[in-house]
């Protein structure tokens, strides 16, 4: 299959800020905007769990927030709760645990997972109530509306959204289409 036309860009260039996993010299960047209780966006959780093993270190992926709230209505506290995971060193645990567990999402199933996971309760809860990580996840939504994001997932493939399917075979070639490009430009 031909490589699709690049149609949007991605805005907001990776930065040390964002929640990476995957080397920095990777030949592929692949930013998801995401949501932690869109039903799609947990399709996708596993398709990029069986991407990250099948490439190994030619991909790094990047994931930032675009709570939809106005049909997800937990979403945004949720996405807070990845974030105060994060302040204390767990955002990939609990951002796994959320997609693992969509169909639970109120405050007290956050507040669980939090235990579960050997967060300081009293910190987790405050945090949350509080809404400490909220500009966090305002900041990755209106980076999305920058970037063309009107859906979740959206994903995007060396700084180009990727405006295909997002199952396993169609997102895989379109990254080894990428290797392949960025290893003629070497």
């Amino acid at each position: 299959m031909p490589r699709q036309a690049p149609t949007a860009r991605l805005t907001v260039p990776v930065t040390a800020a964002d929640h990476v996993l995957g080397p920095p010299a990777a030949p592929v960047t692949l930013v998801e905007y995401g949501d932690f209780e869109c039903p799609f966006c947990g399709q996708a959780h596993g398709v990029v769990r069986a991407l990250r093993e099948q490439l190994g270190r030619q991909l790094r992926f990047v994931f930032r927030h675009f709570p939809l709230t106005t049909v997800h209505p937990h979403a945004q506290h949720a996405a807070e709760a990845a974030e105060a995971a994060g302040a204390e060193g767990k955002f990939w645990e609990m951002h796994d645990v959320l997609f693992e567990h969509q169909d639970a999402l109120e405050d007290s199933d956050l507040v669980r997972y939090a235990a579960a996971l050997g967060l300081d309760q009293t910190r987790f809860i405050l945090e949350l109530a509080g809404h400490v990580h909220a500009a966090r996840v305002r900041a990755d939504f209106l980076g999305g509306v920058r970037s063309g994001v009107n859906g979740t997932p959206t994903f995007f493939i060396n700084g180009w959204r990727h405006d295909g399917p997002f199952d396993f075979d169609t997102l895989l070639e379109a990254i080894e289409d990428e290797i392949a490009a960025v290893a003629g430009r070497r």
